[in-house]
This record gives structure tokens, sequence and C-alpha cells, in this order.
């Protein structure tokens, strides 16, 4: 049975620039009571250069088909497909590529849940080898940030802290 990946303490953290970070915890603040989602753009993995904010269209998932979408907004995300297909070919033109996924988690952890698993290992996936950071909403602020990569001789998805670099 698949269970959540909890942020590995152990690992040493992950830096990641101020700019991204602000950016990133704006855009899940004000979507508030819903998560939010999106695509970092760079050149390589690592190289987190600039965010793009997406929809998250699960609210209307759900509305449309509840039984196939039995979550709204406030616990998942369905990232709109004409704004990351806009993105992706942004990066292209740009000879960038998406290097992570962000959404939140709207008064949880900031941990990486059994759905948003199956979401990335779903066939058809836009950005297999992308990392995946997970903002934790508590009341009106971020409280926590992970990032989740793949890892290892596996290539396992394994969590490390965040830590913000400051300019």
């Amino acid at each position: 049975m698949r269970r959540r990946i909890e942020l590995d303490l152990d690992l040493s953290p992950v830096h990641l620039p101020g700019p991204i970070v602000n950016e990133m915890s704006a855009h899940a603040v004000e979507t508030i009571p819903e998560e939010c989602c999106g695509l970092i753009l760079g050149k390589e993995s690592g190289d987190y250069a600039s965010v793009h904010r997406c929809r998250n269209d699960m609210t209307l998932q759900h509305e449309l088909d509840p039984s196939a979408f039995p979550r709204d907004g406030r616990e998942a995300f369905f990232m709109n497909p004409h704004d990351y297909v806009r993105v992706s070919q942004m990066a292209e033109a740009n000879g960038e590529c998406v290097v992570a996924v962000y959404h939140s988690h709207v008064g949880y952890g900031a941990y990486f849940s059994e759905m948003d698993q199956v979401f990335v290992e779903q066939p058809g996936f836009p950005f297999p080898e992308a990392d995946h950071i997970v903002l934790s909403v508590m009341g009106n602020r971020v409280v926590e940030l992970g990032r989740f990569g793949r890892e290892g001789p596996g290539r396992e998805l394994r969590g490390r802290a965040v830590i913000v670099e400051l300019p």
C-alpha cells in the first residue's frame, strides 16, 4: 500500500532562491481556502529560475463529475491543461524546461500525499522528471516547504526540507 512521503530531515536541505519562494508563497496565500498549483522553469534540474502560476480546476472537475473527482480544490489540485501547455511551450521557446511542479496544502504539512504520487505516476504525466514542491499553509502564511525529487539508483521520490536563499 502506498504511503505519503514525509520530509526526510536526515537529508541535507535544498536551497531555493528567495524570489521563487516569495512568488509561490504569495500564490498559496492568495488562493486560500483552495490549493494553488503552478510550474517552475529553468535551464536544468535544480535551476529554479521563474514561477508560472496555473489555475487549479479541481473544484470545476468535482462539480462536473463528483464520482470521478470526489475532492474539490480545498483538498487537491487539477492543473488547468491550457495553462501548463502554454507554460511548457514558452519554456521550450526560451530554451528552458519545467524543472518543478508546485502546489500547496492548506491546513496540512509539507508532505507528498498518496494522491500526489498517483497524479505524477499516471501515464501521460507531462513532467515525469520534474521536482515537486509542496507549501504548507497554516492560517494566512506558508510555514513549511518541501522538495520531493527522484533520487538514488531506484529513482525513488524523497522529500527534503527547503532553505530560502536570500539575495
